[in-house]
C-alpha cells in the first residue's frame, strides 16, 4: 500500500486524530502516548533523552493550542507530509507543524513530526 494513493480525505480521517493526540500528549508530558503512533524508523533514529528534555524544558511543546489549521499535504514517494498552522497557549505568533504519514505493516504510522 501507498499513503499517497488515498484521497485526502481518507488521510486526513487517520492523520487529524493523530496530530490531536501528539498535541495532547505533547503538552501533557505523556513520552509514551506521544510516541505510540511513530513508525519502527522513527522510534529507533530518536534520541530519548532529547526528547525528553523536550518535553521539560520546552514552553512552546509544552504549551501547544489545541486548535490548529490545516494548510495542505505534499506527496512524495511513500510519505504525505500533512501541514497545519499551529499556536501557543503561552507565546505570540503562529508555528508551522509537519506530520510526515505512511503505511507500516498495512498500518499508517508517524515517520516524521515537528513544529518551525
Amino acid at each position: 500500500m501507498n499513503i499517497i494513493d488515498d484521497s485526502d480525505e481518507e488521510i486526513l480521517e487517520v492523520g487529524l486524530p493523530m496530530w490531536n493526540d501528539l498535541i495532547k500528549y505533547s503538552n501533557e508530558g505523556e513520552y509514551g502516548m506521544f510516541t505510540r503512533h511513530f513508525s519502527q524508523d522513527l522510534l529507533f533514529g530518536l534520541n530519548e533523552m532529547e526528547v525528553g528534555k523536550q518535553f521539560a524544558r520546552s514552553q512552546l511543546a509544552r504549551n501547544l493550542s489545541e486548535e490548529s489549521d490545516y494548510l495542505g499535504m505534499i506527496r512524495r514517494d511513500e510519505h504525505v507530509t500533512v501541514l497545519f498552522r499551529v499556536r501557543s497557549t503561552e507565546k505570540k505568533g503562529e508555528w508551522l507543524g509537519r506530520l510526515v504519514l505512511g503505511y507500516e505493516k498495512d498500518g499508517v504510522k508517524i515517520f516524521s513530526a515537528s513544529i518551525f
